[in-house]
Order: structure tokens, then sequence, then C-alpha cells
């Protein structure tokens, strides 16, 4: 039997299990970690078999979306952590079972907020005051054609709840506002057909500040920049250079917003950077994935700061191991019997390389089944080497 982390609180000493509400890639390597520390872990997702149930001592499968399901399940764990990793879940539940005692990482506010555009965006502009492009939000083609002139063209629309850049569109005249909103509406969630639409941001940068609250105090990890493709994470590298001005600003506008989300735990915090100013885009209030590039590039990835921090553990000092870069690795096929072959050769292209292979079930489209990462004396060599390495990597899959 597995042996769990003895922690003490008010009800005296007992065994810890942590919930993951989100099995997939990154949920895989935070399970990693806290078993790592002794904790027992519960993998839940929509699927079987997926990546973080391989290595969790138990797996449940629900639709994390229902309500009802999710209560049933919590009530019957009584987990010590529940810690959600994908967006696609019941979080107007996660706060009612907050106030009833259960511990959400990093709060029940946290994850609520977050997960739809319109309250963290009015929390970040109008409640904190700080920079972002100018917006505004709508339910209908007519609402957006009403308040267009706010943010004028090229602008683009989002719907207020997706993920990974679903049903993202950029307008470019009056033309494009109703197959934008329609498609934005197919791939929103939460039953809303309500979307943002924010003026179109000319940046120079766009990076990922990675910001750890913890018991010790806030902590930042060097800035991460990246390459997107459809919203989508493609690579990411490490360190991304700011000026000392507009670092001071990113991690000012950072803290704020973490403190005033509440919660220990690592928050992905995107911004724009514009000559010498930092435009706030978005926060996630879990490990990101442009930040999959730590797993090589520090001594603690940003799973195991997590991790660290959401138990109540001190985080200390972060090392820099040095110019990193990752490449995620999106394959196409269909068919549940996978066969990766290359891994020798995507090795062979740098010496101080990494790949992981998430242990996906099953392909059907395009989906991102792995990352390479590489450590090099330079970023640009870095990224060069990650994305020589992908493409050695083939995938054969048969049904």
């Amino acid at each position: 039997m597995t042996q769990s982390l003895q922690i003490v609180n008010g009800n005296g000493i007992h065994n810890t299990t942590a919930l993951l509400l989100g099995s997939g890639e990154l949920g895989k390597e935070v399970a990693i970690e806290l078993v790592r520390l002794g904790i027992r872990v519960i993998a839940c997702d929509r699927y079987g078999d997926a990546p973080a149930m391989q290595v969790a001592q138990k797996s449940v499968v629900i639709d994390m979306r229902s309500a009802e399901a999710l209560r049933e399940l919590i009530l019957k764990e009584k987990p010590d952590f529940i810690i959600p990793e994908i967006e696609a879940i019941a979080t107007e539940t996660l706060v009612q079972l907050e106030k009833e005692g259960f511990r959400v990482v990093p709060s029940a506010n946290a994850v609520n907020v977050t997960m739809n555009r319109e309250a963290i965006r009015t929390l970040a502009a109008e409640t904190l005051q700080l920079p972002t492009s100018p917006y505004f939000f709508a339910s209908s083609v007519e609402e957006i054609r009403e308040q267009i002139t706010k943010t004028g063209f090229p602008c683009v629309m989002k719907p207020v709840m997706s993920s990974s850049g679903k049903g993202q569109s950029v307008l470019r005249s009056e033309d494009d506002i109703e197959s934008a909103y329609n498609e934005a509406c197919i791939h929103g969630r939460g039953g809303k057909n309500r979307v943002i639409v924010e003026s179109f941001v000319h940046f120079d940068k766009e990076i990922t500040l990675l910001t750890v609250s913890a018991v010790d105090g806030i902590h930042f990890c060097k800035p991460i920049g990246h390459h997107q493709v459809n919203g989508d994470y493609v690579e990411s590298w490490q360190p991304e250079e700011l000026s000392g001005e507009v670092l001071t600003e990113c991690k000012r506008i950072a803290s704020g917003v973490v403190q005033a989300l509440g919660g220990y735990g690592i928050f992905g915090v995107e911004f724009f950077i514009c000559g010498n100013k930092a435009v706030f885009s978005e926060l996630s209030p879990r490990p990101h994935d442009t930040g999959m590039v730590t797993m090589i590039s520090q001594d603690l990835s940003e799973f195991a700061l997590h991790v660290r921090a959401l138990l109540g553990l001190p985080v200390g000092s972060i090392t820099f191991m040095g110019p990193s870069a990752s490449a995620a690795l999106k394959l196409e096929g269909h068919g549940n019997k996978l066969k990766f072959s290359g891994i020798s050769e995507a090795l062979s292209q740098a010496p101080k390389s990494q790949i992981r292979i998430f242990g996906k079930p099953e392909l059907d489209g395009e989906r991102r089944m792995g990352v390479c990462l590489s450590r090099a004396a330079t970023v640009e060599e870095a990224v060069a080497q990650a994305k020589a390495m992908r493409s050695q990597i083939k995938l054969e899959t048969k049904s």
C-alpha cells in the first residue's frame, strides 16, 4: 500500500489525498510531483486511461461539467485538496464546496473567475485598474454591431468560456461579425453564447510570467516567450529578454492579480509587450502549457512549484539552469494503437535534450501528443534544437 504524507490540521494526523480534476499532460506532471511527496492521487477526467490516470493510485471517469456528478464524487472521496487542471468544470459547485470546508487549489474564487473571460477581464481592468486592450462583451450579432466602434478593426472575438484558442477569430470588417460570432458560439462552453471582443494588439512580444503564491511569499520564474498558432502553443522558450522596467511592471501586475484571486499555487499570467509597456492579457490558475519548458530550464519545474505551494510548503529559491526551449509534438491520425518512431534520432539532435510522450490513449484528428525539450548556450539555439527534435518523431496509428 502506498504511504501518504502525514499532515497535521485541526482534526489531527491523517493521510493526504488530492483529487485532480483534469488528467491530461499537465495533470500527469502534477500527479507525479504529488506522488513523489507521498500524496495519494485520484485522477478524474471525462475519458478513461487519460495521462494522469497512468500514474495516479485511483482514477474516475465523470462529466466534470455536471454539478451533480462532481458534488457526488467529492463527497464520496473527501479529498484534502481539489486541484482543477482544466477549465471544463462546474466551478460554481467548487465555490459551494469550498464554503462547506473543502480546499480548492489555488482557491474556488480563482478557478471560478479565471475560467470566464468576462469575470477576469472585469477584475483586471475595472477593479484593479490594470492596463488591458480596449474591449466589450456581447450576446448577439446585433449587440456586436452596436458596440464595434469601441474596438474598431481589426479586432479579436473569443467566447467568454473556452480553452486552447477554440472559437477565436480575427475580424477585419463588419462582414466577418456574423461568421465569427457563430464560430464562438459553437466552441463556447457553459451554454452561453456570450463573447468578448477586444482590439487587436500590435505587440512586440507575448510572454507568460509564471507566478507562484506560496507560504513564503510571491515568487517569479524567468519570463517565457512563446509562439502560438490559432491560439494554441507551438513553441516556448526561457528566458524571454525584457527590460528591467517592463519586467518590474509585469511582476507588479501579476502579483496584484494573484493576490486578488487568493490561494496558494502557480499562476500562468500572460502579457502583451508593446515597446516599454506591459498589457495584461489572460491568466490561468494552474500550470501553463508554455511552462513545460521549465521541465528542463529550472531545478523546480512549474509542476513541482505548484505542488510545493498548494501543500503549504516553502518554495525557497528557483534555480535557472540555462537558455531552454520546448516544442509541442502535435500529430495527426486516427486510431487507438499508437506507435512512435524517431525518438532516438530526436534525442541525437541536442546534447541536452528530453522528450515527454504524454500517453494519450487515442488520436482522432490533430492532437498534442508530446513535447521536445532542449537546453543550449542561447535561446535561439535551444529553439532550433527543439524544433529539429520534433521533426524526427513520427506516429503510426491503427484502430
